[in-house]
């Protein structure tokens, strides 16, 4: 596997009408490695371009362990084998349907249901996979900090590089950026009336998957190991 500037663990999901419906609205084919026609999807007050130019470049992912620089110590190769090797011992999530949701100012499919075994899933990505973690730079911790975290995201930021982990992870699977205020309810209900249709009863997490930023700024679906062998 060639090199990247930075490593996640996401979930990506499976071919689905959902999930096809859902990468067109990014803009970008993560596992194909492509650039996909955005949607026109009725009622939306901005432009599916405008609405996702941030999320674009990560492809349609919800982050379990999030990006990070290799260690000097490691390579690609190792981190990809001691994932495989994690995977086959944790066990598939099953949760209840996705549903559009708002967090903070932008949209997000979350999952219903007990989230304490996606969390645990999470964790053990976390914390297991950490040898292959090279410490955040100076930049990188003044952006984090840049948000305003309390007393434990700190901690987190510290222990594991990302403050948004372990009791303080929830698991989404971002659809838009940031959207203006004054058109957040349309967008919602926009993004609702067009995604419910094909979202599926029960939510499911099967596999893991191994991600890379590549020199175009964006991230590439590098390999899927299904859980529990």
């Amino acid at each position: 596997m060639p090199d990247h500037n930075r490593y996640a663990v996401y979930y990506a999901p499976e071919p689905a009408p959902w999930a096809d419906a859902a990468t067109s609205l990014l803009g970008w084919d993560a596992a194909a490695g492509v650039d996909v026609a955005h949607p026109d999807v009725p009622g939306l007050p901005l432009s599916a371009a405008e609405l996702t130019a941030r999320p674009r470049k990560y492809g349609l992912h919800g982050t379990l362990k999030p990006p990070f620089r290799l260690a000097p110590d490691t390579s690609i190769e190792a981190l990809d084998a001691d994932l495989a090797r994690l995977a086959s011992r944790l066990s598939p999530v099953r949760m209840g349907p996705l549903q559009v949701t708002r967090l903070g100012g932008f949209l997000a499919l979350c999952p219903d249901g007990d989230a304490a075994p996606l969390q645990e899933l999470a964790a053990a990505l976390v914390s297991d996979l950490d040898g292959h973690r090279a410490p955040p730079d100076t930049a990188e911790l003044e952006k984090r900090r840049g948000a305003g975290l309390s007393e434990r995201q700190e901690a987190l930021l510290a222990e594991w590089g990302y403050p948004y982990v372990m009791e303080q992870f929830r698991f989404h699977v971002t659809l838009t950026g940031p959207v203006p205020r004054p058109q957040r309810d349309a967008t919602e209900a926009a993004l609702r009336a067009w995604l419910a249709p094909l979202l599926p009863e029960a939510f499911e997490i099967r596999t893991v998957c191994l991600f890379g930023e590549a020199a175009d700024g964006r991230f590439h679906l590098l390999k899927r190991h299904p859980l529990g062998g």
